[in-house]
């Protein structure tokens, strides 16, 4: 209890700090001017021994410091603003609930079979329901197939005979025959930027085109 100490004339006073070194957290009381280790309180578990609060006050706590030698003393602390012991509090909370996460975390790692599988499957009476939007089957559309190509007349076009050389490719041994000269026009000079060029044939007439193919009578 509080209330049994000399609160009014407390045997010491300075600051306090909580650091950690992995998964141990130091209480640590030093001098609020020079910083020089007063005591410190090394504390593995929380709630635990090395950190107790008193039942009549939110504000003062028991500590179990320890000298590194193997001596230990259990001396009470208290703040005087009430926000401070909160933040004490909650410091020491969130470091032990890291501490508990790192070691799900490694448990985990080692057994990733062990973890929570995740249930795809369907329930008994689960249905699901898809909306594809834009996706009209129309009549006919599918089983048919593509018509081959044909030529004029109704006939089927045939591939080219087997030896047929293809167009714009030689032999090995052969050359290529040498293009026409190009046609010089009356008084223009062939340059190496100024080429003549043949006049296009006009078009022939419609009956031309078709010849024979307008009088049939099919």
């Amino acid at each position: 209890r509080a209330a049994e100490w000399q609160l009014d004339q407390p045997a010491w006073s300075g600051r306090l700090r909580i650091t950690a070194k992995g998964k141990v957290a130091f209480i640590k009381l030093e001098d609020k001017t020079s910083g020089e280790l007063f005591a410190q309180a090394p504390v593995e578990q929380f709630p635990g021994i090395a950190v107790e609060s008193v039942t009549d006050s939110s504000r003062y706590f028991v500590l179990r410091i320890e000298d590194g030698n193997g001596r230990r003393a259990f001396i009470g602390v208290g703040f005087v603003d009430r926000g401070d012991a909160f933040d004490f509090n909650v410091a020491l909370q969130d470091h032990f609930k890291w501490v508990k996460q790192q070691s799900e975390l490694a448990k985990e790692a080692q057994n990733p079979e062990q973890g929570p599988k995740l249930d795809l499957g369907f329930k008994e009476g689960q249905t699901i329901k898809l909306n594809i939007a834009n996706m009209k089957k129309k009549e006919g559309a599918m089983g048919t197939t593509r018509p081959r190509p044909t030529g004029l007349g109704g006939l089927s076009l045939l591939p080219p005979p087997p030896g047929a050389k293809p167009a714009g490719v030689c032999p090995p041994g052969e050359r290529p025959a040498p293009l026409p000269a190009p046609t010089q026009l009356p008084g223009t000079p062939i340059t190496d930027s100024l080429l003549s060029w043949p006049q296009p044939t006009p078009a022939p007439a419609a009956a031309d085109v078709w010849g024979d193919f307008a009088k049939a009578s099919g």
